[in-house]
């Protein structure tokens, strides 16, 4: 059996080219408050009244209508800020919170408002067949739905015009029924009839709140009106006010005709009570018809939409190609019909149809969340002629968030998987766009309050709080891709990676030094790593690099780590080592990864460290940074072992248990290896312990006259190791407090 506590929906065309722009009655007023009064107002109204009483029935109407208000200024709001062409609530979306928020909504609204279809013109049998049982239901609705597709073929004016006729049947049905008589004498009951059980008062709400939904018909006129940005907000709050007030009236006049029990079991009462009683059958009908044609005419249009921005897969690319002068969606419309028409041969749509009442609801929730986020960023772009507190719209969304849960939980839950699942299948596969969403002054207001937040709050950094932000001197990132992914390893989604080049100025200008960093970003996207991208320009590579550590960075967001690849060049050795100096002097960690080509990264099983007897500066920095690196996936199974040189078997005891206690204490899992020296010299060790390590960390010298000597004294011991890290941490940081508990900390103030 049809059910009929579903939205009424109506959604209208685009704009014809060759058509006389309308006004706000016809082109906002009419179908707005068609989409409002409906089915539910001639089929379950006095259910309504009957189960909760007129007080009862007059909060729900209230409640209901509020959030249907809240999402209507909204609507306003974004209407009278841009154009809204095609697709009306999808092209709003889209291009308000991006096309992967637009299509996860869009898509599902599009199977919605084409079943839809094959609700109301069930509905429309069923009443049909009740007047003229000899009649077929399932023929009298495949007929009804071959007609409308017709009319939405042959012309979308022939469906304007069909409107007001409908406009004219509801009218003379209520008139009819406000001048009617009552047919039993009767007590008006407050909250229903206390004799009997009734359904619980939000049930009740469920059934009512679809009947005052429905208000994107006035939006989608947009590009047909005269003056949208005055016509939009007018006809859209006039509906909604029209349908408060009609709403307000029905319960008191229904409740002084008939009882709550006549009012439960007669769901045509309005009917009974009409001064002529076939006037509420032609509004019945009229408002079905109505919300059958405005869902074929909606459907597929915004099928046009999301084929035309490149949604849908490239196979249905053929579905977005116009038709005629005026653009109609005819290939739409027949794809459409042969949805709709399966969907009416199944006849049963009692299991999807709350499901689609929730893409509905999710629309305007979406809506109301546009709304409030375009206007609590205040950006310079948005300037709409309409006007609503940001307060007001999150409002709405909330609203419409209950009223899902109210109706359908479990629903509720169905539509969000779905509606997220399409997000997260849009956004793998990066669509290109050629217009701009909120997304970014989303972020960049959230980056604006936490950047002045840090700067306000945490102008020192906190050794609690200390995160890797490393600065990549690279160059090309295809020709050093090792210093990268070993970033990529070190970050594990904790800080911050920026890739930087330095271009020679003169060569190249500004265009040219975009396009490289675009270049470089793409190929970052490509390998899956997440990291910034800064070029600069310089007139050789070392002065460009003191001017990137030295200006790069926003407030209190500087990188803290500078990551550079060794040099081989004995011609650069002190450029390069001034370089390191200069770099040191502004108090950065700096990190020089030395690469065996023919190893690499080994098998990423075993790491080593060579402990110089002391937590702080480079030793802290060392295990800090090893603990880093193997923590990502692809360093996982990887063991760190811990190693110090002792002169004498004598003092390896006390060592170890050293050892052991700085791992306790830094919470980290480690293996402590203590060698004894037996006569040999450290370069010796370290080539006889670490040749099967896949990557050492060794520390290097505070950089002064000597240190070039001392830098090739280094490349020196590791000349046919495994790929080695020179580490040297930043002055004036303890990195030992980064290990220590909070109580140890406060102890130590």
């Amino acid at each position: 059996m049809f059910k009929l506590p579903f939205p009424n929906r109506k959604q209208s065309t685009s704009s014809p080219a060759n058509r006389e722009k309308m006004g706000t009655f016809g082109g906002v007023y009419t179908p707005s408050i068609l989409t409002i009064l409906g089915v539910i107002m001639y089929l379950r109204f006095g259910w309504i009244v009957g189960n909760v009483g007129l007080l009862g029935t007059l909060i729900i109407v209230t409640l209901s209508t509020l959030i249907t208000f809240l999402t209507a200024l909204s609507i306003s709001e974004i209407a009278t800020d841009r154009l809204v062409r095609g697709g009306g609530a999808y092209y709003m979306i889209s291009r308000s919170l991006g096309i992967e928020s637009g299509g996860a909504v869009g898509i599902p609204l599009y199977f919605a408002q084409a079943l839809s279809v094959a609700l109301y013109t069930l509905g429309f049998a069923e009443s049909v067949v009740n007047q003229f049982p000899q009649l077929n239901q399932l023929y009298v609705a495949l007929i009804v739905t071959v007609l409308v597709a017709v009319i939405a073929l042959i012309s979308a004016d022939i469906a304007t015009k069909v409107q007001y006729l409908i406009m004219g049947a509801i009218a003379l049905s209520l008139l009819s029924f406000f001048f009617g008589k009552p047919v039993e004498a009767t007590e008006i009951e407050m909250w229903g009839a206390s004799d009997r059980v009734s359904e619980p008062f939000w049930n009740v709400f469920a059934v009512f709140f679809p009947a005052v939904t429905g208000i994107m018909a006035g939006v989608n006129m947009s590009g047909d009106l005269k003056n949208p940005t005055k016509s939009i907000p007018v006809g859209t709050l006039a509906a909604v006010g029209t349908g408060y007030l009609i709403y307000m009236i029905l319960p008191i006049v229904m409740a002084t005709r008939a009882d709550a029990t006549t009012l439960l079991e007669e769901p045509l009462i309005m009917k009974e009570t009409a001064l002529w009683g076939p006037a509420i059958l032609f509004g019945v009908w009229g408002a079905t018809l109505s919300s059958t044609l405005g869902s074929i005419l909606g459907a597929p249009r915004i099928l046009q939409a999301l084929a035309r921005d490149r949604v849908l897969p490239r196979w249905m690319r053929f579905l977005g190609k116009k038709s005629g002068a005026s653009d109609q969606p005819r290939v739409g419309t027949a794809v459409t019909l042969a949805v709709v028409i399966a969907a009416v041969c199944i006849g049963d749509l009692n299991l999807i149809a709350p499901v689609l009442t929730m893409f509905f609801l999710t629309t305007y929730m979406v809506l109301n969340v546009s709304a409030a986020i375009e206007a609590f960023l205040q950006s310079p772009s948005f300037r709409p002629k309409f006007k609503v507190p940001w307060i007001l719209s999150l409002l709405g969304a909330i609203g419409c968030l209950a009223v899902m849960f109210l109706i359908n939980a479990v629903a509720t839950v169905v539509a969000a998987i779905i509606s997220i699942s399409l997000y997260f299948w849009l956004q793998r596969r990066e669509l290109e766009v050629s217009w701009g969403d909120v997304r970014r002054g989303l972020w960049m207001a959230l980056l604006r309050i936490g950047i002045y937040q840090l700067d306000q709050t945490y102008r020192e950094e906190d050794p609690k709080n200390w995160r890797p932000h490393i600065l990549v001197l690279s160059g090309a990132p295809s020709k050093r891709w090792s210093l990268i992914e070993l970033a990529d390893s070190l970050i594990h989604k904790r800080g911050l990676i920026t890739v930087s080049s330095v271009l020679k100025s003169g060569s190249r200008g500004l265009v040219q030094q975009g396009q490289m960093e675009r270049r470089i970003r793409k190929y970052l996207d490509k390998k899956g790593v997440q990291a910034l991208v800064r070029v600069v320009m310089a007139n050789d590579t070392f002065t460009g690099v003191q001017h990137l550590v030295e200006t790069y960075g926003l407030g209190p967001i500087v990188p803290n780590t500078i990551l550079l690849g060794d040099t081989s060049s004995s011609y650069h050795l002190n450029n390069y080592c001034q370089m390191v100096r200069q770099i040191h002097q502004s108090k950065r960690n700096i990190i020089i990864f030395r690469e065996n080509h023919e190893r690499g990264f080994g098998k990423r099983r075993r790491i080593d460290i060579w402990w110089g007897g002391s937590m702080q500066a480079n030793g802290g920095l060392m295990l800090l940074l090893a603990d880093l690196l193997r923590s990502d996936i692809r360093w996982r199974e990887a063991n760190i072992y811990l190693k110090l040189v002792v002169n004498h078997q004598s003092a390896v005891l006390p060592a170890r248990n050293n050892l052991n206690r700085l791992l306790t204490q830094s919470r980290i899992s480690a293996m402590p290896q203590v060698i004894v020296a037996d006569g040999r010299s450290f370069d010796r060790i370290l080539q006889e312990t670490s040749r099967n390590a896949d990557i050492s960390f060794l520390g290097m010298a505070m950089p002064d006259e000597t240190f070039p000597q001392h830098y090739q004294d280094m490349q020196r011991k590791v000349t046919g190791l495994p790929s080695t890290v020179f580490v040297l941490a930043a002055p004036d940081f303890s990195f030992s407090q980064v290990f220590q508990d909070t109580n140890v900390r406060n102890s130590q103030k």
